[in-house]
């Protein structure tokens, strides 16, 4: 395993890159509603980030399979936990859950966070799972300082989400960031307390939980080999920020205005 620590110059522009990505995804937060497409989405954040300066950091991106990312970001609707394609034939209803993730590439850095929105009226019970997934993101992050160890973040993850009674999907994970959008270490979402890692100052984190109304079991879809479904059928919530580990507490680098 290859850690590489951020320098303070360093920091400085995984910054800008993840302060575009939080406003991007705050300019989809205006778009987000009944009737609009996940492929107009996709390329309203894609002339967004291009304008800025910055190139789509999923557009081409390859999976284990081979297959290029068509998409500038991942549009994950209701029972689709992550890597959900932009489509024009998929309508956002009332009701829906969407989870967006957004990766840019600015000055050689990349930036990366997700964020579920809700689409008009949403089930009471939808709503409760991914205010629990949000708060499991941002429990994560008060204890991500130095000292603190890989199953530490984990732990604090599964115990939030589980004892809602939520399932925690395990096959995938968060991640080290810099240069490269997926760097070392793997950040999983569930662990044992006290152990892996040592966090140090200047590592930089994309710390996302996944959880699930239902059963945490997946699977990928056959037809495009990206998008991860629920087994179950049941709606999953996805949030996702970018952190740099410092003394006493993290700092939030993709943080939303």
């Amino acid at each position: 395993m290859a850690v590489y620590l951020k320098t303070e110059d360093e920091i400085e522009l995984m910054r800008e890159s993840n302060r575009l990505v939080a406003k991007t995804l705050a300019e989809l937060s205006g778009w987000i509603r009944p009737g609009i497409s996940t492929l107009q989405l996709n390329n309203i954040a894609d002339e967004f980030i291009r304008d800025h300066g910055a190139t789509p950091a999923f557009l081409g991106f390859h999976n284990p399979y081979g297959s290029p990312f068509p998409g500038s970001i991942c549009t994950s609707v209701n029972d689709c936990v992550v890597h959900g394609v932009p489509s024009a034939s998929q309508i956002l209803k009332d009701g829906d859950i969407v989870s967006v993730d957004c990766g840019t590439v600015l000055n050689g850095y990349c930036g990366d966070a997700a964020y579920t929105y809700c689409v008009g009226e949403v089930d009471s019970r939808v709503k409760a799972l991914l205010t629990t997934t949000e708060r499991a993101l941002y429990e994560a992050i008060s204890i991500a300082v130095t000292g603190t160890r890989l199953g530490d973040i984990g732990h604090c993850i599964q115990t939030c989400c589980e004892r809602k009674g939520y399932g925690v999907v395990r096959e995938l994970s968060g991640h080290g960031i810099g240069r490269a959008m997926h760097e070392d270490p793997q950040v999983d979402n569930y662990g044992r307390r006290h152990s892996g890692l040592l966090l140090q100052e200047g590592m930089c984190l994309a710390i996302e939980p996944m959880a699930t109304l239902g059963r945490r079991d997946i699977f990928l879809s056959s037809s495009d080999r990206w998008a991860v479904h629920t087994k179950d059928g049941k709606p999953a919530a996805h949030f996702e920020h970018t952190i740099v580990v410092r003394r006493g507490r993290a700092e939030i680098l993709s943080v939303r205005e």
